[in-house]
């Protein structure tokens, strides 16, 4: 891993421009059915040129083995330590939706769920409701009163909300709610530190009131609480890297932590082509883009493989809108792996792609995680890639004498 402080006195501001594509999610597993995974079903030329174009191979966003959520895996890939720099999802969530956070505010990710009449969760998003249901029993959510705390509950998209507790806790230290499993009980709120005792208090009533509202609202009748963090403090990419960044994300959660690094969030539309659209409107404002792709983890979480398949087949159709801009550094990754046949986060490494002018190009032909296992940048860690794009738009001086 880069030492930040080093890549902070090295950098330097340059015209040149660096494309970092996150298709969320991206990597794979093999079909049952034909031993192929996602990315070598789908029919992807433009990503496939790409690969014979520039250098290839694979990232661990953490390390060897370990399964990355979304905010360590996009925090790897810009660079930060996504150990020591890991937050809750719920600061992600609250940022993405402009939701200004306090100093001892505490914020969660929650999810309205299912619960049979066991309270058993049989559906954790409630059957990805719809985000007018969402607003809808927000409004309800916001009706509970919690003595010693003021509590408000912000829709996000589909099942997904975001409930801040406006006190000054000394800690966020307590355990999820959500068991990120069906067939089992929503988990008790438990406190992991003496600083935590209040919040934790506060969250065991709140769910405990929100679970009476809920009762008649099948199939939203319950909530999930995860990610409890305060705000966070970190230095931002124009602090480390001396770049101007513009992040294009549909999806609140990486809009926030693209905010939470120092990034211009721009205004976009829903779909994968008004992404592509507003990087080409806004391109010659800034000198790096982050375009994040969420629909391939979506798909990959429900265990869709067609529809990954069919997402990735929409993302080369459109890769022409970038490489016609001629970036001088385009890099195509993810922030972690989604097997549609895992339904979920995975430990496996992730494809990245750089392509410039000044990158040794290797003998892989195809896009997929097969091919780049034999591509000349090897087996790297996600923190490496911003380095490296860097390096290779010209915006790192030399170290040392």
């Amino acid at each position: 891993m880069t030492d930040m402080e080093l890549i902070k006195d090295i950098s330097v501001s340059s015209p040149t421009k660096i494309v970092l594509l996150v298709i969320d999610g991206l990597g794979g597993l093999p079909d049952p059915k034909t031993g192929r995974t996602e990315l070598e079903t789908a029919r992807i030329p433009n990503l496939d040129a790409l690969a014979a174009r520039g250098i290839c191979g694979m990232a661990d966003p953490i390390a060897p083995g370990i399964t990355p959520g979304s905010g360590p895996g996009h925090l790897a890939v810009f660079g930060y330590d996504p150990i020591s720099s890991n937050i809750g999802r719920g600061v992600l969530e609250a940022v993405g939706i402009d939701i200004e956070l306090q100093q001892g505010n505490v914020a969660a990710r929650g999810n309205f769920c299912t619960i049979d009449e066991k309270g058993i969760i049989t559906d954790r998003r409630a059957g990805r409701i719809s985000t007018e249901k969402c607003t809808e029993l927000c409004k309800l959510l916001n009706e509970i009163s919690v003595r010693g705390v003021d509590i408000s509950v912000h829709p996000v998209r589909e099942h997904r909300f975001v409930a801040v507790f406006h006190g000054v806790y000394d800690s966020a230290d307590i355990t999820d709610t959500d068991p990120q499993q069906t067939g089992v009980p929503p988990a008790d709120v438990k406190y992991l530190g003496p600083g935590a005792i209040g919040l934790s208090k506060h969250v065991k009533t709140f769910i405990d009131k929100a679970r009476e509202l809920l009762a008649a609202h099948q199939p939203a009748n319950m909530v999930l609480l995860r990610g409890f963090a305060g705000k966070p403090r970190f230095p931002t990419m124009q602090e480390i890297y001396k770049l101007n960044p513009l992040a294009v994300a549909v999806y609140p959660m990486y809009r926030g932590l693209a905010r939470l690094v120092g990034m211009e969030v721009a205004k976009t539309g829903t779909t994968l082509q008004d992404e592509f659209d507003t990087l080409k409107q806004n391109y010659k404002k800034y000198d790096f883009f982050f375009l994040h792709v969420k629909w391939t983890d979506s798909a990959g979480e429900d265990g869709d493989f067609a529809r990954k398949v069919n997402v990735l087949e929409q993302v080369d159709a459109a890769l022409p809108d970038l490489t016609g801009l001629e970036p001088d550094v385009l890099v195509v990754t993810g922030d972690h792996s989604t097997p549609a046949v895992l339904k979920g986060h995975s430990w496996h490494p992730v494809p990245v792609l750089l392509c410039s002018k000044y990158c040794r190009t290797d003998p892989v032909q195809a896009f997929s995680e097969t091919a780049f296992l034999t591509g000349g940048l090897g087996r790297i860690q996600s923190t490496d890639i911003m380095p490296l794009a860097m390096a290779n738009a010209r915006k790192l001086t030399k170290f040392g004498a």
